[in-house]
């Protein structure tokens, strides 16, 4: 189970990734960006620290961001059965089993343009939200010439493009970087998210308040707060799946799902060499979405069993992958 807050301030600015080489139809835009770094960014951290046995039992979960001055109300990301106008919560989803379909409370289907893009509510307000926030950070996008591998002059002999595009991130003064770990990391400066960029890093506790939230049974109605990965070591599903008698069979009943596009999911492995081996890439269920089940899951995320994860070095519920938390009774016709 979480127990400590790994909160993570910046000393500047961080990097969100390199966005792909110059060409005409990606030279305007954020092309291949990933920002806030992940789990496994994190792991990094705690490698050079900590003893190689504490390292196995490593969890993570995250990222989350939060105020400085306020880092145990740290925001979540906001469920996709509630639907923004102008920022603002405008209805709350809700399963008609009679006729199949997601409606509003006023049993009618949802019409009109809504807000697009992640949102974040804090985890205080979770069972209640009502304000919503969007992303503490922007992107500052810096041109930088490729160099020569011996001197620090234009490389013009490769095939590559001469120009390619640093992503560096700002994030909003008074905001920072949260992560969930089940080991203290020791306070200090670090360098996180490559490029050598400097973060200051504190733990401290959960609150219990917090504690008593991860601790209840996710029951039918549910969402996930971080990206989800399922399925074995090469593919990936919307849900949970279980390898029994050589098939891959359902891990629960769904009734219904709210989701949207899934996300791109990878990390490095580590290695001995100069390049870090990557994992396989992957396609995770977005943070956010929402799942309704016929049976009700008597279990909080951190006693669902690891067979519900693919294995590709460690175990995926090593990075928090699919947390999730309760949406409360449910509600449908």
């Amino acid at each position: 189970m979480f127990e400590f807050l790994i909160i993570i301030e910046a000393l500047g600015f961080l990097y969100g990734s390199a966005g792909r080489f110059l060409e005409a139809e990606n030279i305007v835009g954020r092309s291949g960006t990933s920002f806030p770094p992940s789990t496994a960014t994190v792991s990094g951290l705690y490698a050079a620290t900590i003893d190689t046995e504490l390292i196995a039992s490593l969890q993570l979960a995250g990222p989350f961001w939060a105020y400085s001055n306020e880092p145990q109300n740290f925001y979540v990301p906001l469920p996709f059965n509630y639907l923004l106008q102008d920022g603002e919560i405008k209805h709350i989803l809700h399963w008609n089993s009679k006729v199949q379909e997601w409606q509003t409370e006023t049993g009618d289907f949802p019409t009109g343009k809504f807000d697009r893009g992640d949102r974040w509510i804090t985890i205080k307000s979770w069972h209640q939200p009502q304000q919503v926030h969007q992303n503490p950070w922007k992107y500052l996008p810096h041109l930088h010439p490729r160099l020569e591998l011996q001197q620090r002059k234009l490389d013009t002999h490769s095939d590559r493009s001469n120009l390619f595009l640093e992503n560096a991130v700002q994030m909003y003064p008074d905001t920072c970087l949260i992560y969930l770990s089940n080991t203290p990391l020791n306070d200090g400066w670090y360098r996180f998210g490559g490029e050598g960029h400097m973060v200051d890093v504190r733990c401290v506790e959960i609150a219990c308040s917090t504690q008593r939230l991860f601790n209840q049974p996710v029951g039918k109605l549910f969402a996930l707060i971080t990206p989800a990965v399922w399925g074995s070591t090469r593919l990936s599903y919307s849900e949970p799946m279980t390898y029994e008698d050589n098939n891959w069979e359902l891990a629960w009943d769904k009734e219904a799902m709210l989701t949207e596009r899934p996300k791109t999911f990878r990390y490095r492995l580590g290695g001995s060499g100069k390049t870090k081996r990557l994992s396989r890439g992957r396609y995770a269920v977005p943070s956010g979405s929402v799942y309704l089940l016929k049976e009700s899951l008597k279990q909080p995320w951190h006693k669902w069993p690891e067979l519900w994860f693919p294995t590709e070095a460690y175990n995926f519920k090593r990075w928090g992958c699919g947390l999730a938390l309760a949406l409360g009774e449910e509600n449908s016709s």
